[in-house]
C-alpha cells in the first residue's frame, strides 16, 4: 500500500465478529458441520457480510445462504425484504429453525446437500464408447 493511503474500514466487521461470538447452539452446531468434508469445499462463512445484512452462513462460492432462525423471525417482513435483497444479489436463501438443526440434523445436511446437488452442472458419462459395440 502506497505510504500515507489509508485502507478504508468496513463498519460491520464489528458487528460481524459480535455475531460470531454469541452464535445460537443451532448456529454453533451446524457450523461444526458446515466446516467438515463435504461441506468445507464449499468455503462457508459465518456472519458473512452481504450487503447490508449478515448472513448467518454463507457461501459465495455457491451463492448460497442458510439461515438459522428462532421464533422470533415467525413471519417478519424484514426477513421477507432480507431474503428478496439477498436473492436479487443471485444468493440461493434456505432458512431452517434453531429445532431443525438441535433435533434433526442429518435432515438438515440433507436438505443443503440436495440444493448443492441441484445447483452443480450435469456432467455426461466421461467413459468412451466401446469400440465394437457388439449386441
Amino acid at each position: 500500500m502506497p505510504q500515507g493511503t489509508q485502507r478504508s474500514t468496513d463498519h460491520r466487521v464489528p458487528r460481524a465478529r459480535l455475531l460470531r461470538r454469541d452464535a445460537t447452539e443451532a448456529e454453533k452446531k451446524l457450523w461444526q458441520h458446515l466446516r467438515q468434508p463435504p461441506f468445507k469445499q464449499h468455503h462457508f462463512r459465518r456472519q458473512a457480510t452481504i450487503g447490508p445484512y449478515f448472513a448467518d452462513f454463507a457461501s459465495h462460492q455457491l451463492k448460497l445462504v442458510i439461515e438459522v432462525d428462532g421464533g422470533q423471525h415467525a413471519q417478519l417482513a424484514s426477513d421477507e425484504t432480507r431474503t428478496r435483497c439477498l436473492e436479487a444479489n443471485g444468493y440461493r436463501v434456505l432458512r431452517f429453525w434453531n429445532n431443525e438443526v438441535l433435533e434433526n440434523m442429518s435432515g438438515v445436511l440433507a436438505a443443503i446437500d440436495t440444493v448443492i446437488l441441484a445447483d452443480r452442472p450435469h456432467t455426461s458419462d466421461p467413459s468412451p464408447p466401446q469400440a465394437g459395440g457388439g449386441e
